[in-house]
Parts: C-alpha cells; structure tokens; sequence
C-alpha cells in the first residue's frame, strides 16, 4: 500500500516508497552462503539475524546442507517458496554475478554483498562489478557493497552485518566506507551512549552510493543527523545533489581522511577509487552544506550539539568561567579555529560591575572568580547572554570550594533548559570539568538538552564548528542563476564558440594571448586594449597610435608562460626600445625554441596601475567534481605564496565574495595602511562572469587570468592563459559541472485560453513568498486532491517546507512554476505549480500538479504537463507516472489528452505514460 502521508526532506511531491526500504526494513531474508562453521561470516551474520528483534523470515541458502542453525535451508533462492525482499550474499566473488542472477529472477529487489575481492584487486575484480550491475539493473535490484561490513536497524531489530553487536537504538545515522572502523565506534558508542537509526558499511558503492543513502536517510522521520566516514567520494554529482538537498533539513557531518598525500594514496588503496584534491573535496562540502570535521569526536560532538541546540546567527562566543586559565584555553581555541569572542557592551559591563567582585576580569571571558556561587553564576550568565553582541554562549565550571556544580547546573537548566531540535535564541554549551564532584551536575545540563564537554577547548571547538555550518547553509538559499543572455551577448558567446572549435580543427589546443583575450571579452571581462603586430615597425606603428609607453608581449601558439624566453617587456618608451625589445625577444624565442614558435608580439599600452593588487582567477578540470574555479594572490610568485581558494561553478555574488574571503589577500582588498578599498562588488560580479564562461565553453581545459589587476577604480586582465581539451577528446567525455546551472532553456511563454500571458518556467528559491500567496489561492478541494488528505494552510506554507520546494537540484527534479502578471497589482505571481521527479538509478520519473483554483479550465494543467514530458525527454527520462484520486477528474482528463493510460493502484488511480 502507498503512503499518502509521509513527509520528506528532498521530495515533497513522491508518493513512492523508496526502493531502499526493502534493504533496511525487509520482512524477509535469505542469507546465501550460511553455515555453521564457527567464526565464519556467513554464521555471524545468521546469528545475527536470529538473535535480534528483527521479526520477519530468514531463509538460510546452502546446497550442501538441509538446515543451518536449526532453520530449514535452501539450495538457491529459487527454491524458496515465499517472496525474499533482501538478499545477503557472503560467497567468493566469482559466485556473486550468477548469484545476483538468479535473485533477479526470483523478484528479489535488495542485495547486500559482503563478499570481496572486487574492483579493489584489479582489472578483474572491475570486470566482476560490471557483470553484477547489468544483472541488477535489469530486475531494478538496488545494491549495497560490496566489500561491505552490512546494514543495521537499530530501530527495526535489523541485524544483516557480521559485527559482534548490535548498535543502541537513537537518531543517528551512520555510513562508514570502513568496515573496521564501523565496528570501533560500535564499541565507543556503547561507551557514549550514542543510538543510531541506522548503521550502514557501504563497501566500494557499486551501485548504492552516498547520494542514495543521504536521501534515504533525508527522508527517514527516526534519523535526525547523518553522519559520515568517508574516503573516496565515488560519484560526485551525486553527492551533492543529495547533500545540497538534505542539508537544509538534517546537519550532514563528514570525517575524511586523505588531507595528505600519503593518507589519500592509502585511501585510494584501501578503496580501489580515485580521492581527488582534498582541496576540491572541500570547496564541494562547503558548496553542498556539509560540515567537515578533523576528529571522531568532534564527529559525533557535532551530531549531538545540533540536534540540541539553535545555530549561532555569527562567530562571536561570550565566556563565562570561574577559573582564568580554562577561559584562556577556551579562548585561544575560538580563535585558532577563525572565531570572536564577544566585545561586551558598555550596558553588559555597567549590569556587571553592579554585582560582580571588583577584582572580576572586566572583559571577555567573564571571570566570575573561584569562590562564584550558582547565584552569581545564574546573573552573570544572564547578562552576558543577552547582550546584543553576543552569537553564543560557554559556561566553564571548575569545581572549588566555593562551588555548587549541581546547584549551578539546576540554574542554568533553569535558564536556558531546551527541547530537542530547539531552534530559537543563542547556543548554550558547558563545560562541567572534574571527575566525580561535577557527575551529577553534567548529568542535570545534559537532560537540559545542555551539552557539556570534559574540557573548554573542545566547547570553543565546537562552538566555531557550529557558525562554520551555519554560515555554510545560507549560502544554500541562492542559486547560480546565469545573468540574461541578450543577443549581443549571444552572438559574440557563439563567436567566440566558434572560434574554439576552429583552433581545435587545427590540432591546436594553446590559444594565443590575443585569441584568450578574445574569450574574456565576449563575458565582459575587461580586458587591456590589445593589438597584434608580425614586425618590429608594424609593433612601432601600433605603439605611436597608442602612445607611449608600451608593452611588448610574445605572440605563440605553443609558449604559455612568456617569461620563461623574456616574452613581456614593460615600460617601453621609444621607437628604437620597441624595435630592441622585438628583436631580443624573437632571437630568444629561435634560440630557445624555433622560429616557427615565434609569430610576432601584441602590443598594449602600459597602464600606470597604482595601489592595486595582482591577483589570479583560473579553472581546472577534477577528476571527480569537473571544472573547479580559483581566487587568489597572483603574479609571479602564483606557486610561491600558494594563497588561493577554491570553487565549484556556477556561482553567486554570495558565492563568489566568500571564496574571496578565504584568502589573505582579501584583508588587503578591503583596504589597508591608507590605500582606499578595491571594488569587491565589481570583484564579485567578475567572478561570477568567469565562472559563466568556464559553464559555458566546456571545451575549455584550463584558464587563468594573471595578473587580474585589482583596485578601487581598475579591475583589468592584464595576461590570460587558455588551454583546450585535446582533438581526439570526444563531447561526452568532456567531464560534466559538478552542480547544475539554472536551466535557461526549459523557460517558455504560454497564452491561456482566456488570452492572459503567462511564463512557464523552473523554479527559483527567491520563489518562496510568491509560493506563500499560490497556497493562499487554493480551495480546500483542490488541496485535497492534490495531497489526498486535508492539509492545512499553516502547514503548506512552512518556512523549511517551502524551502525545500523551491530550492532544488535541477539534475534530479524539475519543478516548474507558471507566473502571470496580477492585474490589481501588476506583479508577478504564480499561478500553478508541478514537478516531475526522476527517480535514482532508473529511467522512470513521477510527476504532481496544481493550479490555482481561478486558473483551472483555461488550459494551464495541460500546457505544465505537456511541458514536464518535453523536458523529461530531453532528460532521458522513459517512463512518467502520476498518483491520482479517483474522483480527480480533470487532471485524469488531461492525462488521457496527453497519452497516459490509466491504472487502479489500490485506493488510486496510476497514471502511465512511456516517452
């Protein structure tokens, strides 16, 4: 039966269930490769099996054997009379392709295979995989592994791993690409007290991969963080997809090893897949929301405080101890991890200094002295945490004469006790120090939904990582919306494409310094006036027009960096120093090189740029992410100063200002020691130019501008450096945007059958408060048939429903919105709404619809859907289907209008349509 009601993180349209719930929730299994040798997996995971609560039917596979354990056995899964949901399979890998095979056959739609000795050993082991996916694939059996350790429902009772435990019930949902690992933090959580929802080994991720769990995990209403071991990032696209998606509604917490590149080689190793840059993996967890940290601590430290506590709204932490040097440490870790203490307010300071000792720190932290008892405590605390400037709290106790930890921790409890998932006013951590003498107070702050931490540098650790996700989820409200093209823009776009294609014809894969100037101006780059010149006079002539002084730089086709030959000569004043600087340069180049390599120099004038700053804006492709964009310092010195952030296109304003802010160089561009402020609004909206081209011109391998010359009234590409993809490189091997524009193209103008002009386009985040006013519009019938239940208004305009409809990855839903112009107001508004919805590892989409109800019968449904289907083809989908309430006639009329055929599915009608 389908769920009507179930509430999602990433879908709110999908009836569906998720083809996952047949792995962790499956009402039978068949273990194939059981046995009863003592300490091997395949009895493990049978004990495992038996032992827990999981309540549905196990069926042991052994041909050699007519029962394991007491249970009834199986030669092969099809021989067992009843339907299996999940396969375990724990024989050698060579058997693992006829196995999935045959389970295929039998209508088993989940797998999970314990079994290695796969892509990790070789060609061979690859060879295995492929032969297992094409088996899955055609039957629609989703996989887990393999080389996997196997799945737990701590919740369900579901053991299907060979661990020695099973995992604590709770809200926390694991992966881990380590097997050993996952049996480590078993045993640390029992020590913890940490329970899980799920607890997931996910092998070499033949086909069940980040994105697919993320998702799943998403939508899971028990899971309320998910947290993540990491080594190989396998598909990346899909990754974020889901992770942009879920973030927003769950914190996604990674540890990934590889920062160096002797972990990364042994990851790879132990993998069997490519790691990437760790410096690209982290521009992708900054751009997708995810939240990284360095240690397994600070991991499921982080999973608790956010399931705990509000998000601070900025990095400024008050401090409140009875004891200087924990307030110091507490301090020097806030500011080693990029935070602020707060500056107190004269108000604070005066309310202070009312009640406090006279020998109290009088800054922050605010030493409330050894002999602070829970009353002083409770004032100071309150104080300080309502003074405007402040974005968080740490309280740290030392246990002193004096002192009442219990007492103190009843008043804070008191004052800032909180429900779980609590997400108003200032975080408040603490930090109870001591052994026994504080157990009961940390006891009293953790029921308080308080978390405490042994030592207050970890408290100030945290706190910092916790603005980090913050700051880190704003950036996910914006997306990268490509300025309007015009028809100028258009036509010197298509120039400049067809320019590239030529120079490729030729074999050619280096453009010249004049052809990359070219590029850069056709995206309103600016760019130094430039000219070409094949002889020194012809050099001299353009020089005298431009006037003097000049620059003479190489003119190649095959030398990239000029100065190597002496290729850029500044500052040339004269006929006689442009003619000198010509022939040196083309001596240099003959010698060095050939002839041939020499085509003559671009003359340019020399600009007099003061008080500004070299910097260097470029793109290189990733194995796994794609094109990746860089800001940073730049000139000569590039490799040297090694000050640069990175970026994943397209971007924002937002987007591009923060990348800028990841660099020293950014401190000097807001200006320093008298020098006025570099344009950072024209900085951003450079930016966001290149990173258009760098999604535009895929055939562009590398680029970068340096130096881009940068101060309060220039921003000016003084050099610009292209490389091409190679002529034997085919269109479908050119590596894919890691994260999808917005898609300009699916935007279409529609006249209703009453004449009213509207625009069926996708949707955009900024379409949140015209989507309040939509479902303002709508009758409670129309409701009705659209959700099949009735469905409150209040409800429907949720802030964090809302968002998660109009922020979406265009690659996995598009969601379209029509918009007509109000005649009372003359605004914009929409008038209908619909999605259709791929579904993950098929060619199969769902689709929802709804119209306002003063639109219905003008022909608005129709248009929406004919439009979905057109954009589902061009995006590979094969199959569309809807779920419909029988008593839906207009929209089961619209259906048949376009194709459909029409199925009962239980209470619903199933609408079919094949592309």
């Amino acid at each position: 039966m389908i769920d009507l009601t179930r509430g999602t993180a990433h879908d709110v349209f999908s009836y569906n269930k998720n083809p996952l719930d047949i792995i962790f929730s499956p009402k039978s299994v068949a273990l194939i490769g059981a046995t009863e040798r003592e300490g091997s997996v395949g009895r493990t995971i049978l004990w495992n099996l038996m032992t827990n609560s999981f309540g549905g039917t196990i069926f042991p596979i052994n041909p050699k054997r007519p029962s394991v354990m007491g249970i009834k056995a199986y030669p092969n899964v099809g021989e067992v009379p009843e339907k299996i949901d999940l396969a375990i399979i724990v024989t050698p890998a060579r058997t693992v392709p006829g196995i999935i095979r045959e389970c295929v056959e039998a209508g088993v739609k989940g797998a999970i295979v314990i079994s290695a000795g796969f892509k990790e050993i070789g060609p061979e082991g690859v060879k295995l995989e492929q032969e297992i996916l094409a088996e899955a694939q055609r039957g629609q059996m989703r996989i887990i592994g393999p080389n996997c350790l196997g799945v737990m429902n701590p919740i369900g009772g579901l053991n299907a791993t060979f661990a020695s435990s099973m995992a604590r019930p709770g809200s926390v949902g694991f992966i881990s690409q380590s097997g050993a690992l996952l049996t480590s933090i078993l045993d640390w959580s029992y020590r913890e007290n940490v329970g899980f929802s799920s607890f997931v080994s996910i092998g070499s991720m033949l086909d069940v991969d980040w994105g697919d769990l993320i998702y799943y995990l998403g939508d899971d209403p028990r899971t309320k963080s998910i947290v993540i071991y990491m080594e190989s990032i396998g598909n990346a696209r899909s990754f974020l997809s889901a992770a942009r998606d879920v973030a927003q509604a769950k914190p996604i917490i990674v540890i990934k090893p590889g920062r160096t590149e002797a972990a990364a080689q042994a990851a790879a190793s132990h993998t069997g897949s490519l790691t990437g840059s760790d410096e690209v993996l982290a521009a992708a967890f900054r751009r997708s929301g995810v939240l990284r940290v360095d240690s397994i601590d600070d991991l499921f430290n982080m999973a608790e405080v956010l399931a705990k506590q509000p998000r601070p709204r900025g990095p400024r932490l008050t401090i409140v101890t009875n004891a200087g040097g924990p307030g110091v440490l507490a301090t020097d870790s806030l500011i080693t991890n990029r935070g602020k203490l707060t500056e107190l307010s004269e108000k604070t300071m005066t309310e202070l200094n009312e009640f406090l000792p006279p020998h109290w720190s009088h800054n922050n932290p605010v030493d409330i002295l050894g002999d602070a008892d829970a009353d002083r405590y409770a004032k100071s605390i309150q104080i300080a945490a309502n003074d405007e400037n402040s974005d968080g709290l740490l309280v740290i106790l030392t246990p002193q004469a004096m002192t009442d930890p219990t007492q103190t921790a009843q008043e804070l409890k008191k004052l800032y006790g909180r429900p779980p998932q609590y997400q108003y006013g200032k975080p408040v951590l603490a930090s109870w120090m001591g052994g026994a003498d504080i157990a009961s107070g940390e006891s009293i702050l953790n029921q308080a939904n308080i978390p405490t931490f042994a030592f207050p540098d970890t408290a100030a650790r945290v706190f910092q990582y916790m603005w980090r996700y913050q700051k880190r989820l704003q950036s996910l409200y914006e997306t990268p919306f490509l300025p309007e093209e015009t028809e100028e823009s258009t036509q010197k776009i298509g120039e400049i494409s067809q320019m590239l294609a030529d120079v490729r014809a030729t074999g050619r894969t280096i453009l010249t310094e004049y052809e990359s100037k070219r590029v850069l101006a056709a995206y309103d780059i600016p760019t130094v006036e430039t000219h070409l010149a094949k002889t020194a006079d012809e050099a001299i002539q353009i020089a005298e027009k431009l006037g003097y002084p000049v620059v003479l730089k190489l003119n190649s086709e095959t030398i990239t960096h000029k100065t190597d030959v002496g290729g850029v000569r500044l500052d040339l004043a004269t006929a006689d120093e442009v003619r000198h600087a010509y022939n040196t340069m083309e001596a240099s180049v003959s010698a060095k090189y050939s002839a041939d390599d020499f085509l003559g120099v671009t003359v340019q004038p020399m600009l007099r740029l003061n008080d500004g700053y070299e910097l260097i804006i470029g793109s290189s492709p990733d194995p796994q992410f794609g094109p990746v964009l860089l800001f940073g310092t730049g000139g000569t010195l590039v490799e040297v100063f090694k000050d640069r952030a990175l970026g994943l296109p397209p971007l924002t304003t937002t987007l591009a200002r923060r990348m800028m802010e990841r660099t020293k160089i950014y401190t000097a561009l807001q200006g320093v020691r008298g020098r006025d402020p570099v344009d950072l609004a024209g900085l951003e909206a450079l930016l966001v130019r290149f990173g258009q081209l760098v999604a535009d011109q895929r055939w562009i391998k590398e680029i970068d501008i340096n130096p881009l010359f940068a101060s309060s009234d220039h921003l000016v590409a003084l050099d610009a450096r292209v490389v091409l993809y190679e002529p034997e490189v085919a269109e479908d091997e050119l590596p894919e945007l890691a994260i999808r524009p917005y898609p300009a193209q699916y935007i279409k103008e529609f006249t209703t059958e009453e004449g009213a002009q509207t625009v069926i386009r996708p949707i955009r985040p900024e379409d949140e408060p015209m989507m309040v006013q939509f479902h303002e519009t709508l009758s409670e019938r129309s409701v009705y048939l659209r959700y099949f239940r009735a469905f409150q208004l209040d409800q429907r305009v949720e802030h964090e429903r809302l968002t998660r409809i109009c922020f979406v990855d265009y690659d996995r839903d598009m969601a379209l919105v029509v918009t007509a112009k109000n005649k009372r107001t003359d605004e914009d508004e929409i008038i209908a709404a619909g999605r259709l919805t791929k579904e993950r590892g098929r060619d199969e989409a769902e689709f929802a619809m709804l119209v306002s109800d003063r639109y219905q019968g003008q022909g608005i449904g129709t248009a929406m859907l004919k439009h979905l289907l057109e954009i589902g083809k061009q995006e590979g989908v094969k199959r569309v289907v809807a779920y419909l309430l029988s008593e839906n006639r207009g929209m089961r009329a619209i259906c048949l209008k376009l194709g459909f055929r029409l199925e009962r599915e239980g209470e619903l009608i199933k609408a079919i349509i094949d592309l």
